[in-house]
């Protein structure tokens, strides 16, 4: 299995997942012309996704899934509350193939199968995701809210992930958002801190990921570099970090 980020944060959401036959894309928070563009990079073709998969009805997942859709002709794989979440939201435009899931159904691609896990994110029914396939399991966890009930189990059952470590409490509290803001952020249906995340991969002990890519990182309230010094106070130097950039497509991570 590879993946790359072709973008993290609030300012547009997509990474590529590549498992045995299936090609699949996870949001759509960028242009279509981006995706493209940052697909290139690597050598992949947006026209040969299989499926896009969204996350929730936020406009940095979902607001150009109708171009993908249009543009690629790719079928795009969402909740229903999700759909009609995200048209109050943004407009998709015309939409010819949506294919319904319910959030904790096991989708199944090309012997891949995409495990759908409820959050606790502010979205009306968002999910995470976990791929799996040929006994790898990758694990797409951003916009969880907090640590809920469970998530610490799927961390530790997968091989490698993409890990939600989206604000410095200190740069929080000291930056420029007004408090309600800051309130939602770091409440229950906000996002995870970079401790947060640090502690619930220190709760994996030996049982942690191959490797984590740190994904949804604030442009205002965190920095790379504090998101990563988190991770090694809690696992050490030598564990692999990586990040998924807000601007720029990563670099292609192995399961």
């Amino acid at each position: 299995m590879q993946s790359f980020s072709l973008q993290s944060g609030s300012n547009g959401n997509s990474i590529y997942v590549e498992a045995n036959g299936a090609r699949l894309l996870f949001d759509a928070g960028i242009s279509g012309r981006t995706a493209q563009g940052r697909m290139r990079v690597h050598r992949r073709d947006i026209n040969d996704v299989s499926a896009l998969l969204i996350s929730h009805d936020h406009i940095d997942h979902i607001r150009c899934a109708g171009v993908y859709q249009r543009k690629f002709g790719i079928p795009i794989y969402m909740t229903r509350k999700t759909h009609d979440a995200a048209e109050r939201w943004c407009k998709l435009g015309a939409l010819r193939d949506v294919r319904y899931f319910q959030a904790g159904d096991v989708l199944e691609f090309n012997g891949a199968r995409v495990h759908t896990i409820p959050t606790a994110h502010d979205a009306v029914d968002g999910v995470s995701f976990v791929v799996e396939c040929e006994q790898k399991r990758l694990g797409i966890l951003t916009d969880l809210g907090h640590p809920f009930e469970g998530l610490q189990d799927v961390l530790e059952s997968v091989d490698a992930a993409y890990l939600e470590s989206n604000y410095d409490p200190g740069m929080l509290r000291t930056g420029g958002y007004p408090l309600a803001l800051q309130a939602r952020i770091s409440g229950d249906g906000g996002h995870l801190s970079n401790g947060e995340a640090a502690e619930l991969l220190r709760g994996c002990g030996s049982n942690r990921p191959g490797w984590i890519a740190l994904a949804h990182l604030s442009e205002h309230n965190n920095c790379p570099e504090l998101a990563m010094k988190a991770q090694h106070d809690a696992v050490g130097q030598e564990y692999p970090v990586h990040i998924a950039h807000r601007d720029k497509v990563s670099s292609v991570l192995t399961v």
